[in-house]
């Protein structure tokens, strides 16, 4: 039996998806209680990104020039179906799963960065910035940046800089300039180093000296997650897969996947939820999860607040545990960030969408298990993404129904080796 279900170069989609006019109600609008927020994103964000970020098109047609780069850095990405886990777990489900690591950079994320650095080149930027965790992203913006021929400053958060330095080495060779965030580039590091020289650092402190670096120095920021323009870039993903489980002969029961800001698991899920939305009717269970250690979508509210620390952004309402939470030095660096994704907290608080929280020492045992099944190491973010598919196939023991699961897999583990050994084989 095949395994991999392919999709022709030729066949790749031409269109991104935007869930805007197909959520069950209009998104809450971004809220400038400062009065400057609306100012500086205008000054330092691609004009095109704040142009599609509000755009009630459901289809955006990709321009050529994303498309060249979407087939050189390894799209249409696979999908590959878990045939050994089925087995393990008892062939009550069958599980697909959509490899996003199969990218160059290993992940999602390069999908919405070729976007947004290409839409920065068309206003003639200097440079761009941008912020990252566990370096997927900022990696992504290196290689973007790289083929665009446009520099990259990437601020990086503290403890992940040190922590991942094969990340950073990675950015690095790109052509980028890496540096520890909080970081004595910007009053606001300065400040925060200034009061605890070893301060940890989180995704948004990253994301407020990313943004003051851009505007001050005449370049321009690319956000890597959270606002509805990203996701609609990474949706590629998304469109690839319904025509692939298409070809299988397959319609997924469950969608799954992780959510860091949202991106990753949105990316894959919109494409089939707004089809069932458009149609009035949702079978499929949309279920994303996160981390027990950062349990913004299962502990956090669901209200307006800023998306980074220094709160120099509009407030967006989301769930949320707070802009000024410095989550533990968890090593799925991915999922650290505060609250979660606009259109993906609406969904959640309608019900369409479930969130679960899992700890990093119960994922990154299942990854374990993962790797001595099926032989691919994940990415400690996605691993958060297993225990559920293991809930999945006891539900389906018990009904006797087959399940078939499709599964958002982005990353790889082979540069959190060190990360993982430190959980998984203590002395």
């Amino acid at each position: 039996m095949k395994i991999r279900i392919d999709l022709p170069q030729d066949e790749i989609p031409t269109e991104w998806y935007n869930i805007l006019p197909d959520l069950p109600e209009e998104l809450p609008p971004p809220m400038d209680p400062t009065g400057k927020a609306f100012e500086l994103l205008k000054k330092v964000l691609p004009s095109k990104v704040l142009e599609l970020e509000f755009s009630k098109e459901r289809y955006i047609k990709i321009p050529e020039e994303i498309l060249d780069r979407y087939l050189q850095v390894g799209r249409p990405t696979p999908i590959i179906r878990a045939k050994k886990l089925e087995e393990y777990l008892g062939n009550s489900v069958k599980i697909f799963l959509k490899m996003e690591s199969y990218t160059y950079t290993g992940s999602h994320k390069i999908n919405s960065a070729l976007a947004h650095v290409y839409y920065a080149t068309l206003d003639n930027a200097k440079f761009v910035t941008t912020e990252t965790g566990a370096g997927q992203w900022g990696s992504a913006v290196a290689l973007a940046s790289a083929l665009f021929k446009i520099k990259a400053h990437i601020f990086m958060v503290r403890t992940s800089y040190f922590a991942k330095p094969y990340r950073k080495y990675m950015m690095q060779m790109y052509g980028a300039e890496v540096h520890p965030s909080p970081s004595d580039l910007t009053d606001f590091g300065r400040e925060l180093l200034s009061r605890d020289p070893n301060h940890p650092g989180s995704l948004g402190i990253a994301i407020s000296e990313a943004v003051k670096y851009a505007e001050e120095h005449g370049g321009k920021y690319v956000v890597g997650s959270v606002v509805n323009s990203d996701i609609m870039f990474k949706t590629i993903a998304g469109m690839e897969a319904m025509k692939q489980m298409e070809i299988a002969g397959e319609d997924p029961d469950y969608i799954i996947g992780v959510v860091g800001g949202g991106s990753n698991y949105a990316a894959l899920a919109y494409p089939f939820l707004g089809e069932e939305l458009r149609k009035g009717k949702i079978r499929r269970k949309y279920i994303a999860s996160g981390s027990l250690e950062v349990p913004k979508m299962t502990k956090g509210v669901y209200k307006y607040d800023y998306p980074d620390t220094a709160k120099l952004l509009p407030m967006l309402k989301m769930y949320t545990i707070g802009s000024d939470f410095v989550p533990p030095p968890v090593y799925a660096g991915g999922l650290r960030y505060h609250a979660v994704a606009p259109t993906l907290s609406l969904l959640m608080s309608k019900g369409i969408v479930e969130a679960r929280d899992y700890s990093q020492e119960e994922s990154f045992k299942w990854a374990r298990l993962f790797s001595e099944i099926e032989g691919y190491i994940p990415a400690p973010e996605t691993s958060h993404a297993l225990p559920i598919i293991k809930e999945i196939a006891d539900e389906a023991k018990k009904s006797g129904e087959k399940k078939t699961i499709l599964v958002s897999f982005s990353g790889h583990g082979l540069l959190d080796l060190g990360n993982y050994a430190s959980v998984l084989f203590k002395e």
